[in-house]
């Protein structure tokens, strides 16, 4: 591979991006959630009354890829849709088969966390965030 090729940023995030997204959906697979789906679902969690479009910008996710995952977590009885009683605004809240399940998701999700940050051995796991952060905002 041209070495420049091998050190683009853009490969090396999206390989990355690859690899902790198989390693998260192999922890979450038993529980039978995506991490896109745990993402989800944690987002609903700590955005109450928070429209579907402010979910999306805050977790860079595209508008159509939440409302289809809300939807699939929302057939599962894991999230319940509600509107105001003025305007069209959909808003999300975890049912109590959700929120018992991301209960019992967020201990695994810190053991990956941990498991994570220790092979990165030598580097800062503060600045990688940091660097990631930069970079989401760009």
């Amino acid at each position: 591979m041209c070495k420049a090729f091998a050190d683009c940023l853009v490969l090396n995030t999206v390989m990355a991006s690859r690899a902790l997204a198989r390693r998260y959906d192999k922890v979450l697979k038993p529980y039978g959630v995506s991490v896109i789906q745990f993402t989800v679902l944690m987002t609903v969690r700590n955005s109450q009354n928070v429209s579907v479009n402010g979910m999306a910008a805050h977790i860079a996710m595209d508008r159509t890829t939440l409302l289809r995952n809300l939807d699939v977590l929302a057939r599962r009885d894991l999230v319940s849709a509600s509107r105001p009683e003025k305007g069209n605004i959909r808003h999300y809240d975890l049912t109590a088969s959700g929120d018992a399940l991301l209960d019992e998701l967020i201990p695994r999700w810190h053991q990956s966390q941990a498991e994570i940050r220790a092979l990165l051995d030598g580097h800062d796991p503060d600045q990688i965030l940091q660097a990631l952060r930069a970079l989401t905002k760009g």
